[in-house]
C-alpha cells in the first residue's frame, strides 16, 4: 500500500501540533495524515547553515521530518523571492512585486535542498504531495535526482493571469518546474484556467480535453479541488466555545448590540484598510445604526520583520483611532481592533455570536474564515456572511452577500443589508451555504486530490 508524503514549507513541531491555535495545513490535511504518513519541510529554525539531513520525530503514528534554514537562505528564499516576489504577484499586485535574481537563485537552491534531504526518506511506492508557492521547484528537483514516484502539487494561493505572470523573468522556468508534477491542483476554475492559459502563452503548450498538459513525454493534469473544513466538527467547537467565559464576557460587553467580526492575518492582501474605510463609510451613511453595532477585527501579526507589514499595522492603528475618535460615545466604541492571535477553539464562539461575518480580501486563494463563519452559526438565528467576490471561497458560496472590496460604498451597503435582513432570508441563505461547506470539506479535498494522484490505497 502506498504511503502519503506531504511536503510543505513549514512542518509543525510538537508544541504546535498540540496547540488549540493550530490551523492551516494542520487542519486542512488532518484527514490525509493517517498513521504511517510522512510530513516533510522546514522546521522554522534559523541556523548558521541550511541542514542537509532531516531530523525526524513521530506523533500519533505520523513521522515529521524537517530541516533548518540558514539566516541568509531564510531572508532570500522566504522573505525575498517567496513573499517579496511570488506572494504579491500571485495576488495580482504587480506594483508591490520586487524581483532580485540573487534571491531567485537562493529560492531554487532551497527547493533543491528540500528535495535532496527528502530523497533518503522516500520509498518506491510513496505518493508525494507538495504544497504551495514556496516550493514550486521541488518536483523538478526530485525528478533531477531520479525520483519516478507520482508527485502532486497544490497551490493554496491564487494563480495570476498570464499577462501578470509574464512580468516575472523566470516565469517559463517556474512553469516547466510545475509541469514536473503529475497533478497540479487549484482552489478554483478561475485559477486553473489562468495556469493552463499561462502554459499556452509562455510555453506554447496546449491542454487536452481533460486539462492534461503533455511535454517531453510527461503528462500533468490540472485539477480543481477546493480546500475545506470539517463543518460538523467546527459547529460543535463553536457551540462549546459559546459557553466559555471569554465568549460570555464578550457578549456582555456588547450590551445587546449586533457584533460584526473579521478575522485575518495582518497582510496587505486581506484588504483591511479598505475594510476599515468601508466601515467608516457605513457609520457616516447609516447613522440609525450608531450604538447598535460593534465591529471586532482580529488581525494576527504576520511577517513583522518586513517594512511593508509594519507600515500596514501603523496605517490600521491610525484608522482605528480616527473611526473611534469620530463616532465613539461614552458607552460605545464602534471598532474593536486586536493585533494578536486568537485560537480557533475560542474564535469559533465569537463567530457564532456575530450577526455579520466580514470577509473582504482584495484577493485570496480560498479563505477558510468564510467557511468557518458559516459552520459556526446557529441555524435558528444565523448571521450573514459578507464575502469578497475575489476570494476563492466566493466561487462556491454564492448565497453570501458578495461584494467588490475596492468599492467601499458597496461594502457599506452590504453591512446595512445584513443588519436589516429578515430572519427567513438569513435562514434560507444559511441552509444553502452550510450544505456547500459540508459538501466541500477538508476530507473531500484530501480524498479528491489523492484519488486523482493515484492513492486509492494509502497505508
Amino acid at each position: 500500500m502506498a504511503r502519503l508524503v506531504i511536503v510543505s514549507n513549514r512542518v509543525p513541531d510538537k508544541a504546535e501540533l498540540a496547540s488549540p491555535r493550530a490551523g492551516g495545513l494542520v487542519v486542512g490535511l488532518a484527514d490525509a495524515l493517517v498513521p504511517g504518513s510522512l510530513w516533510f519541510g522546514w522546521s522554522g529554525r534559523r541556523t548558521e547553515q541550511t541542514t542537509t539531513t532531516a531530523d525526524c520525530f513521530d506523533a500519533d503514528g505520523i513521522t515529521y521530518a524537517n530541516i533548518d534554514l540558514s539566516e541568509a537562505d531564510y531572508q532570500a528564499f522566504y522573505l525575498g523571492f517567496s513573499n517579496g516576489t511570488l506572494w504579491p504577484l500571485f495576488h495580482m499586485m504587480p506594483s508591490l512585486t520586487v524581483f532580485d535574481r540573487a534571491q531567485y537563485a537562493i529560492y531554487r537552491k532551497v527547493n533543491t535542498a528540500f528535495a535532496a534531504a527528502l530523497l533518503p526518506l522516500l520509498k518506491p511506492d510513496d505518493l508525494i504531495w507538495i504544497h504551495d508557492y514556496q516550493l514550486l521547484g521541488v518536483a523538478a528537483s526530485l525528478r533531477d535526482l531520479g525520483v519516478t514516484n507520482r508527485i502532486g502539487f497544490f497551490l493554496h494561493i491564487p494563480f495570476p493571469a498570464p499577462v501578470l505572470l509574464e512580468i516575472l523573468p523566470p516565469a517559463a522556468e517556474l512553469l516547466r518546474a510545475m509541469l514536473a508534477n503529475d497533478v497540479v491542483g487549484f482552489h478554483t476554475e478561475h485559477d486553473r484556467a489562468h495556469f493552463i492559459n499561462a502554459v499556452a502563452t509562455v510555453l506554447n503548450l496546449g491542454a487536452a480535453w481533460d486539462d492534461t498538459i503533455t511535454t517531453g513525454g510527461h503528462a500533468t493534469q490540472a485539477i480543481v479541488t477546493p480546500v475545506g473544513i470539517d463543518a460538523d466538527t467546527f459547529t460543535a467547537m463553536a457551540i462549546r466555545a459559546s459557553r466559555r467565559v471569554e465568549t460570555r464576557r464578550m457578549i456582555e460587553s456588547l450590551a445587546g448590540r449586533a457584533l460584526m467580526i473579521g478575522v485575518d492575518r495582518l497582510d496587505y492582501t486581506k484588504g483591511l484598510p479598505a475594510r476599515f474605510d468601508a466601515y467608516s463609510r457605513f457609520l457616516s451613511s447609516y447613522p440609525e445604526h450608531h450604538r447598535h453595532i460593534s465591529f471586532l477585527q482580529v488581525a494576527a501579526p504576520s511577517r513583522e520583520e518586513v517594512d511593508r507589514y509594519r507600515t500596514l499595522r501603523e496605517e490600521l492603528d491610525h484608522k482605528t483611532g480616527a473611526i473611534n475618535g469620530a463616532y465613539s460615545d461614552f458607552d460605545w466604541v464602534p471598532l474593536r481592533y486586536m493585533t494578536r492571535t486568537v485560537g480557533r477553539s475560542l474564535i469559533a464562539g465569537f463567530y457564532r455570536t456575530a450577526r455579520i461575518g466580514l470577509v473582504t480580501p482584495l484577493r485570496d486563494g480560498m479563505n477558510l474564515v468564510a467557511k468557518e463563519y458559516v459552520a459556526a452559526q446557529n441555524t435558528a438565528d444565523p448571521g450573514v456572511l459578507i464575502l469578497s467576490r475575489f476570494a476563492g471561497a466566493a466561487e462556491g458560496l454564492q448565497e453570501a452577500l458578495l461584494v467588490n472590496p475596492f468599492d467601499i460604498d458597496a461594502v457599506a451597503e452590504a453591512i446595512n443589508t445584513a443588519l436589516i435582513m429578515p430572519l427567513e432570508d438569513r435562514q434560507g441563505r444559511h441552509v444553502a451555504l452550510l450544505e456547500k461547506v459540508r459538501k466541500h470539506s477538508a476530507a473531500a479535498f484530501c480524498r479528491a486530490f489523492i484519488t486523482i494522484l493515484g492513492g486509492n490505497q494509502i497505508s
